[in-house]
């Protein structure tokens, strides 16, 4: 039998507790078992008392099946196909066999554990981590009897010195020479050292005068057979160490199943009784008295228990316990470590089994010492209630609000008060609730004048038990709620109403004045509340405004008090702007950033500010870049989503919108050179915050791109038209669209490329192209331009020029 397949069996089949065995230990375990001649049975049995989960079952059997594949891989690789086939079959007829003895196993083991119960002390003798074994580094116990197997150690010393070892023979004896077989075995070492020196006396002079001294002492010691037998996981003959104890052979064994008992284990010797085990004993007390040293031929029974009860509830250790006939209640509850804080210490509960139904007994403390119980009695503990026998509650406007106790110094209503430090000044006192519990457990309310009983005018109220006291406050019996304020303050928001406040107070509240905001009107708006109107109004709110001066309201607004739910709102001065800027760049004598002194500066007065164009300006090329407005870009973003959505109902002439990058600013087209010369002229450009002026120097070529032969830049000429530079690129494409083709000016303007249209120095001359589906691709044509102005510019200015 191989050791896989045992275990393949056992994996495909095991379900039962971890305690902590490894997957390697499992094999190794079963090929170390296999070889010792152990059946499947055994085998089986023994691996379900150590313990395996069904999850490292899976995984064990995973890693098997793989390595069997393995296997029958190299099989095939390396024997010819019927080889290979019979020992498939013979492999496979094995695995059948196995799994059937195994599976009668494990139903076996199944049907006496199958009740799940949990039984104190039962998991003693099968975990790993308490074994009892022997310690073989003790000193040779005076009382332990000597057997065929054991090796004696002989030491002389005095007059006669020697030393020897010898092996006592199945016979009994050992060999000494010069005196021939000395007969040891069934002495203990003290009978066997006192045996050996009488005879040693015939050959060492000395021996008998105390000149020379002996001692004998164990080596090698020898195995005992023990025979475990009854309600234990693997009941059999077991081989051990002399030194072995009760409990290790009951370790060995795998431990007691669910139906043996702990209490009443039986050690036999040649046949009669030599010691009784009572496990709890060692458990609860610590006591070994039990716990003899086992011999040869020793017999450990281990018989059904006779009584087991189970104790349920608020105890510290609730499960089943094995009991003596002669145990009682308080027996049980010593072994389940007593009552929880949270139990019924007065009264247990008991069911009973009479033979034809269930009964039930209530057992008071003072039986529990000397009622007994009887097998498959149920005791449950109970928990005491969940509420107070003399508790009081007080909520609301005092000082102390919580639980009181009543007692001797707390009964009446005006007792709690007193106990609480008073109410407090906002104490609601006319008209105070009581909570109480009727006859019937309902609750009741009693409305009580606390004031009168306070003063000695209306008759105290004495305290029952759960009696909830609350309190009002007028302030939570008046609607309060919020002021708002917003506009020129630091903080603006909801702030709570405060009785009296003023505008003064909010805006304090809400940080203070920004630096722009106006001290010579503040607006206050207020709900209009006429509870007794009987139509509609059309008016919505009252308005009223004030000025402030150092920080206080004067005129009209003095003394001014808001009122709930009032809005003020704080307006910006008109006389207040923050700085803003512009900047220009290149030919110009002082280039830099400059504050717009005034509104509507003009660009003529920019550039005197800048010192005016140095020589080499190219004054025709000058561009303005200028800044998105929150109004242009949300305009801007409404035009694309139009242009996407048009662009995916027809793809064949639309510009891709959703493949541009579109910038915050864009150019505006310019002609500086007029603006200079005619100020205040409509050439001459108002300046708008953020704006930036680039005046270039003098530029000397022309650029021809888009479906042209060779897109180039080439020399300016004066007086050149425009078939002159499409001819320096090598002329039209195939696909050119001759009559579309625009010339985009270093100004930012743009213009229709006719025969006679003016060329300028620094200009880019652009030539659409046909695509294959006959439109324009305007996408591949904008991104020719970003190098003179932006595409947001070109978005809005190609289109005007094919109208």
């Amino acid at each position: 039998m191989k050791p896989r397949h045992i275990l393949m069996s056992f994996l495909m089949l095991c379900s039962i507790m971890a305690f902590a065995i490894t997957d390697q230990q499992v094999i190794d375990y079963i090929k170390q078992q296999t070889a010792a001649g152990k059946s499947e049975q055994q085998i089986g049995k023994e691996l379900m008392a150590k313990g395996v989960t069904p999850e490292q079952a899976k995984r064990i059997k995973a890693q098997l099946e793989s390595q069997q594949q393995g296997e029958n891989q190299a099989t095939r690789q390396t024997v010819t196909s019927a080889e290979s086939e019979r020992k498939h079959n013979a492999a496979e007829d094995v695995s059948v066999s196995s799994i059937e003895n195994m599976q009668r196993e494990i139903e076996k083991g199944d049907a006496m554990s199958g009740s799940g119960r949990k039984i104190y002390g039962h998991q003693v003798f099968n975990s790993q981590s308490l074994t009892f074994e022997p310690s073989e580094n003790l000193a040779t116990p005076q009382n332990y009897r000597l057997g065929p197997g054991d090796e004696v150690v002989i030491d002389i010393w005095g007059t006669s010195e020697d030393h020897m070892r010898q092996t006592i023979s199945p016979e009994g004896s050992i060999m000494i020479s010069q005196i021939g077989p000395v007969y040891l075995n069934g002495l203990t070492i003290k009978d066997a050292n006192q045996h050996i020196k009488s005879a040693f006396s015939r050959k060492y002079a000395g021996m008998n005068d105390a000149e020379t001294d002996i001692q004998v002492t164990l080596g090698q010691v020898r195995t005992i057979q023990v025979d475990i037998l009854g309600e234990v996981a693997t009941p059999g003959t077991f081989r051990m160490s002399p030194f072995s104890s009760v409990f290790h052979a009951l370790y060995r064994a795998g431990g007691i199943n669910d139906i043996g008992s702990l209490r009443n284990i039986q050690v036999l010797r040649n046949g009669k009784k030599v010691a009784g085990v009572d496990i709890y004993d060692y458990l609860f007390k610590g006591k070994t008295s039990g716990n003899i040293r086992l011999q040869e031929g020793d017999v450990i029974i281990v018989p059904p228990y006779e009584q087991l009860v189970n104790i349920d509830g608020n105890v510290k250790r609730p499960m089943y316990y094995e009991i003596k006939p002669d145990e009682t209640v308080k027996s049980l509850l010593d072994y389940a470590g007593g009552f929880t804080g949270d139990a019924y210490g007065g009264m247990v509960r008991l069911s009973r089994q009479s033979g034809t139904e269930n009964e039930l007994y209530n057992i008071d403390r003072g039986e529990f010492a000397t009622y007994r119980l009887q097998d498959g009695d149920i005791i449950t503990v109970g928990t005491i209630l969940d509420r107070y026998a003399n508790r009081v509650e007080l909520k609301g406007a005092v000082y102390r609000p919580g639980m009181f106790a009543i007692g001797d110094g707390l009964k009446t209503v005006r007792d709690l008060i007193d106990k609480a430090d008073g109410v407090t000044e906002d104490a609601y006192t006319d008209r105070v609730l009581l909570y109480r519990e009727g006859p019937e457990k309902q609750l009741e309310v009693v409305a009580l004048d606390l004031k009168d009983i306070l003063r000695g005018a209306a008759p105290d109220i004495t305290l029952k038990r759960n009696d909830m006291l609350v309190i009002s406050s007028v302030n939570e019996l008046e609607e309060r709620g919020d002021v708002y304020i917003g506009g020129q303050v630091a903080r603006p928001g909801a702030y709570p109403y405060a009785a009296n406040s003023t505008v003064e107070d909010l805006i304090f509240q809400a940080g203070g004045l920004l630096e722009g905001a106006s001290t010579a009107r503040v607006d206050i708006s207020r709900r209009i509340v006429d509870p007794s109107a009987t139509e509609a109004t059309n008016q919505l709110a009252q308005e009223f405004t004030v000025s402030i001066e150092n920080g206080l309201a004067v005129g009209k607004g003095k003394g001014f008090r808001l009122k709930p739910y009032d809005r003020v709102e704080v307006r910006r001065s008109p006389g207040y702007a923050p700085q803003e800027t512009v900047a220009i760049d290149g030919e110009v004598l002082f280039a830099g950033t400059y504050t717009l002194r005034k509104r509507n500066e003009r660009l003529s007065e920019f550039v005197t500010r800048a010192g005016g164009l140095i020589d080499g300006a190219y004054i025709k090329g000058a561009h303005l870049s200028r800044r998105l407005s929150e109004s242009e870009l949300a305009a801007r973003k409404e035009a694309l989503r139009l242009a996407m959505s048009n662009n995916s109902e027809n793809m064949g002439d639309s510009i891709a919108i959703d493949k541009i990058d579109l910038s915050n600013m864009y150019n505006v087209g310019i002609n500086l050179e007029k603006a200079l010369a005619n100020p205040g002229s409509d050439y001459d450009l108002v300046l708008m915050p953020g704006d930036s002026l680039y005046v270039p120097e003098k530029q000397s070529t022309v650029k021809i791109s888009g479906d042209v032969m060779f897109p180039n830049a080439v020399i300016y000429e004066p007086g050149k038209k425009l078939s002159h530079y499409i001819n320096q690129a090598g002329g039209y494409g195939q696909r050119a669209k001759k009559g579309k083709a625009f010339i985009v000016y270093m100004n930012g303007t743009v213009a229709r490329a006719k025969r006679n249209t003016p060329i300028e120095p620094g200009c880019h001359i652009i030539v659409p192209s046909k695509p294959q589906n006959g439109g324009t691709d305007w996408s591949k044509i904008l991104t020719l331009t970003t190098g003179f102005m932006s595409v947001a510019t070109m978005v809005a200015t190609i289109p005007n020029l094919f109208k």
